[in-house]
């Protein structure tokens, strides 16, 4: 892709289209970067889930197999839902692989393969995505979307909900 198609892709990245939602223009545009973040976090953390499930070994394979793939479908979903609010409020949803793996605050998965190593590297992945999303909560609620807040709230009672199941391995 040459330059004067790189420049036309980004002002079509960074466009507000117009939308009869009642937030402020300047205020949605704080809240599409918040959700188009969360989007390429809540995309990696799913791809570093299902990498966790192909790749983990060990006596506890079987098991942690098994819940790896459960927490990757547990936070799937959001991905459409979170491009989709993004979208509502006039935005363009950033969703490819490339754009998440680009943005993305998590860090890239450890060269590990051992079971409770995995669990340990799911812990941390899982814990900075749960800790943003709830400073997002905050900053929603001062940017009065409550629609994009209450998304937030349910996102980080499933990343706290996946957390109870990855900690729960750890501890004693």
């Amino acid at each position: 892709m040459n330059a004067a198609n790189n420049i036309t892709k980004q002002k079509t990245m960074d466009k507000i289209f117009p939308t009869q939602v009642d937030i402020p223009e300047r205020n949605r545009e704080r809240v599409i970067d918040l959700l188009n973040q969360s989007l390429a976090d809540i995309f990696d953390l799913h791809s570093q889930t299902k990498h966790a499930h192909w790749n983990v070994k060990g006596t506890d394979f079987y098991q942690l197999h098994i819940l790896f793939d459960e927490l990757a479908e547990m936070i799937f979903p959001y991905v459409d839902t979170i491009a989709e609010r993004i979208t509502a409020l006039g935005g363009f949803a950033k969703g490819t692989s490339r754009m998440a793996a680009d943005s993305s605050q998590v860090e890239e998965f450890p060269d590990v393969n051992s079971g409770m190593e995995v669990v340990h590297a799911l812990i941390e992945r899982y814990g900075v995505v749960a800790n943003c999303m709830r400073e997002d909560i905050d900053e929603t609620e001062k940017l009065e979307d409550m629609g994009t807040n209450d998304l937030f709230i349910e996102i980080t009672r499933v990343l706290d909900k996946a957390l109870y199941f990855l900690e729960s391995h750890i501890q004693d």
